[in-house]
């Protein structure tokens, strides 16, 4: 399959725009790509369809080149012509202040560029940069990165995550998993006992338990480290920063651990409550309340990580324990230390940053499974106290309105009709009331999807982009082999096309015959073209 953005030759071609440089093989994950230099002003896909040997070939040649023009039609939507286009960097983009597939990064971004997206997003790891020892910064990697970015006419939305990844395998600083070692405490701990080494437990932000300094000092140095470095960038090239704020960057417990199987129900998850120092705070709260009794631990008949909510009474949707007073006291002290740990990070980012020209985002998880329960399981192990009778996600948007932050909610790709009829999810109708809550407070949203290649997942963004659902920008996840595959770029293309472009119909476009399938070729006004073609 190929699929090449062509500029139109009707203009004079410049040979001094020739770069100089041809023929040079990068990979992305499985795929051998090969950079070449052919047409002007042009970035073309190409697969060979053989089994084993897939490749992707990307041309990439302009100086000078144009993002597809954006409609002048008054039928345009206005919610499309506010939204900001932005495209992941791979989670693994820089390692040992190296650019991993330096080519393939620098094609990808001209593609991009091409395409008439805003800019992409960067994840930049407390684990990569402040590795070996405590105050010791690297940020050379992420530093060629920016200005790649900035080369080649885009704009940067950074992530700065203070968690792990367990693929690609980026841990925590080696200086921190050695603290951890013997004090196990700092990470969270589930009713087992089993620490989560993926991000520090948020009952530690304000202890010293990183030689000598409370993780909050370790955090806010980090920001003052990263600001001083890329101050040429900030406010320019780099428009948005996303605060890390748990696992997997999001403001939540880790409840649910590991991968669950797509084929299988997911179960509830489990409370993150029984490291040292939670129960520290747990016991201090139920003895303030006069209920010692409380305090000694969370909640006895939850069910387990990958149980069903009916293994166990405490979900029960009618005379649950959730809805009995120790059920409404735990539940509430729960939710409240996660908001607060919320407000103490998206504080210290809105300092940091309050003198220059960037927007701070936190992301808050869809945790839609169980949705449709009256308890909503999922959810309440998660940290929000959102149930059916209970509008959790207002003090949510409440704190990040306070901060003046924007959030940003993952799933916008997912629909409740390809959901497990099983598990009662409904990420349609989670992301509706999310959305409700923060227009409510007036809080900006920022979308992303949670995977490549859902089911008409492109679609449903799209959908959510004419709602009141999102209202800044969209970050899609995330470049790789899978996003440059010969089943979705072409998709992705296209859905790119059509935000810039919604008055074209199929039916409008001309056909090429004497291809296997047919060929697409969209004309826009400024005679810039895309072709699809299937060999």
């Amino acid at each position: 399959m190929e699929v090449s953005v062509i500029r139109s030759c009707s203009q004079a071609t410049n040979p001094k725009t020739e770069l100089g440089f041809k023929d040079s093989r990068f990979s992305f994950g499985k795929f051998n790509e090969k950079l070449f230099f052919r047409k002007p002003n042009s970035v073309s896909f190409q697969s060979p369809l053989r089994r084993g040997k897939s490749g992707l070939r990307i041309t990439a040649q302009a100086a000078q080149s144009d993002p597809l023009p954006k409609s002048k039609s008054s039928t345009k939507s206005k919610t499309l012509n506010r939204v900001r286009l932005f495209a992941g960097l791979p989670l693994d983009v820089v390692s040992g202040g190296t650019v991993n597939q330096f080519r393939a990064i620098s094609a990808g971004l001209k593609a991009l560029k091409l395409l008439g997206l805003e800019g992409v997003e960067l994840p930049i790891w407390w684990g990569v940069v402040e590795h070996e020892s405590m105050g010791k910064y690297d940020w050379s990697g992420y530093l060629t990165i920016a200005e790649m970015v900035r080369k080649a006419g885009l704009k940067l939305h950074v992530t700065l995550c203070f968690h792990a990844s367990s693929q690609p395998k980026i841990p925590l600083p080696e200086w921190v998993l050695d603290i951890g070692k013997t004090k196990s405490n700092i990470f969270f701990k589930d009713r087992a006992g089993k620490p989560y080494r993926g991000c520090l437990s948020l009952a530690v932000d304000e202890l010293a338990v990183l030689n000598g300094k409370t993780p909050m000092q370790v955090y806010q140095d980090f920001c003052e480290s990263f600001k001083s470095a890329f101050s040429a960038f900030i406010g320019s090239t780099i428009t948005g920063i996303t605060m890390g704020l748990g696992p997997d960057g999001e403001l939540r417990y880790p409840s649910h651990r590991g991968f669950a199987k797509s084929d299988t129900v997911p179960g509830a998850g489990e409370f993150q409550c029984y490291d040292k120092n939670m129960l520290h705070l747990l016991k201090q709260h139920a003895e303030a309340c006069g209920k010692p009794k409380w305090g000694l631990g969370g909640p006895h008949d939850a069910p387990a990580y990958s149980e069903l909510p009916t293994a166990n009474t405490f979900f029960k949707d009618h005379g649950g324990s959730w809805e009995s007073p120790y059920g409404d006291f735990f539940l509430s002290w729960y939710s409240s230390q996660l908001i607060a740990h919320g407000d103490r990070l998206l504080s210290l980012a809105s300092s940091v940053f309050s003198d220059s020209a960037v927007n701070i985002f936190g992301k808050v998880p869809l945790m839609h499974s169980w949705h449709g329960t009256r308890s909503h399981p999922s959810e309440l192990t998660a940290g929000f106290y959102n149930t059916a009778t209970r509008k959790g996600y207002e003090e949510v948007a409440e704190m990040f309105a306070r901060n003046s932050c924007k959030i940003i909610l993952p799933g916008m790709d997912q629909s409740d009709k390809y959901q497990h009829k099983e598990s009662l999810s409904s990420p349609e109708s989670l992301l509706a009331e999310i959305g409700t809550a923060c227009n409510k407070h007036g809080v900006g949203i920022s979308g992303q999807n949670s995977t490549v290649g859902a089911p008409d997942g492109l679609k449903q963004i799209k959908k959510n982009m004419l709602s009141e659902n999102l209202n800044d920008s969209f970050i899609f996840q995330r470049i790789g082999a899978q996003f440059f595959a010969p089943e979705h770029f072409p998709l992705f293309i296209e859905f790119v096309r059509k935000l810039n472009q919604p008055e074209l119909h199929s039916g409008n476009l001309p056909t090429k015959e004497g291809t296997t399938t047919a060929t697409d070729s969209v004309h826009t006004r400024s005679n810039l073209s895309i072709h699809m073609q299937s060999a």
